[in-house]
């Protein structure tokens, strides 16, 4: 296996000229509507919440590099994601003004988990294991991807922690702490959690869609939303993949899917299409 730096790539600089007419007024207002974001995100700041979210991507790696199950910058599976990734992240950026600035990373991990993650500030990560074990063609992934890529741009985790502090220590009281310029014990510790974050209901259903979205412009076929969530629900009727979450129920999400494919597939069918296929 490689070393973790071997093993990653950083996905800004040229992306943001490839993204720059996905930022045009007209083509953003087009597709999902999702409404703002949650209120609770502000009472924590992003770049603290970023910051130890590249803290904790490192130490996965660090573990999985000491592991030989860090997937090197050559394995045909790292070349896919990060085909894929290149695709997704320029459509992404509009969606929020910070993701322009992340630092973007993709990585394999093996491991038999059904699973994968992209972390605040778009550390993102797939295993092996629901690569494998769901033999997910391309669109599939993308998908997958999107709806990972959905949940850092719509900052559910930090909403949730701005959530959880207001709830422990109150809002007036976290305010103050952050007027001081520190978040105290409590914001660190939650911090230390972000891998183990459970989002809300209906942080599943906004990723679902958005990234349903996103994959239908980088051309990747937004029906395939439908057939993961077959292939999720088949693959373990007693114990869902840690990647399809309690709530909500995959048939309910396929349904949300489906009533609102009529709003992507027009991006999907005048979407410039992959020129690489690895599923084929």
């Amino acid at each position: 296996m490689t070393t973790p730096h071997a093993g990653r790539r950083l996905f800004t600089g040229a992306l943001l000229a490839a993204g720059a007419t996905a930022a045009l007024p007209a083509w953003a207002r087009e597709g999902i509507d999702v409404g703002k974001q949650s209120t609770f995100a502000k009472l924590v700041p992003a770049d603290q919440v970023e910051a130890a979210a590249t803290q904790q991507y490192a130490q996965l790696l660090q573990q999985a590099k000491a592991q030989n199950a860090l997937a090197g910058a050559n394995h045909p599976q790292v070349i896919r994601l990060r085909y894929i990734a290149n695709r997704l992240i320029p459509l992404a950026l509009p969606w929020n003004p910070r993701a322009k600035d992340w630092k973007w990373e993709v990585n394999l991990i093996g491991s038999k988990q059904l699973n994968a993650f992209c972390m605040p500030g778009g550390k993102i990560a797939f295993y092996t294991g629901i690569l494998e074990q769901l033999k997910l063609d391309d669109d599939e992934v993308a998908q997958i991807m999107g709806h990972e890529i959905a949940h850092a741009l719509r900052e559910h985790a930090r909403a949730r922690m701005g959530k959880t502090a207001a709830t422990r220590i109150g809002a007036g009281l976290l305010s103050s702490l952050l007027g001081l310029g520190s978040t105290g014990d409590t914001l660190l510790n939650m911090g230390s959690q972000l891998l183990t974050l459970r989002f809300s209901r209906e942080d599943e259903t906004e990723s679902d869609l958005i990234g349903m979205e996103l994959a239908a412009r980088a051309g990747y076929d937004p029906q395939a939303g439908v057939t993961l969530w077959q292939k999720m629900m088949a693959v373990n009727k007693n114990a869902p993949p840690q990647f399809l979450s309690t709530h909500p129920a995959g048939d309910t999400r396929i349904r949300d899917l489906q009533k609102n494919m009529p709003k992507v597939m027009p991006l999907y069918q005048r979407a410039p299409k992959p020129d690489r296929r690895f599923d084929r």
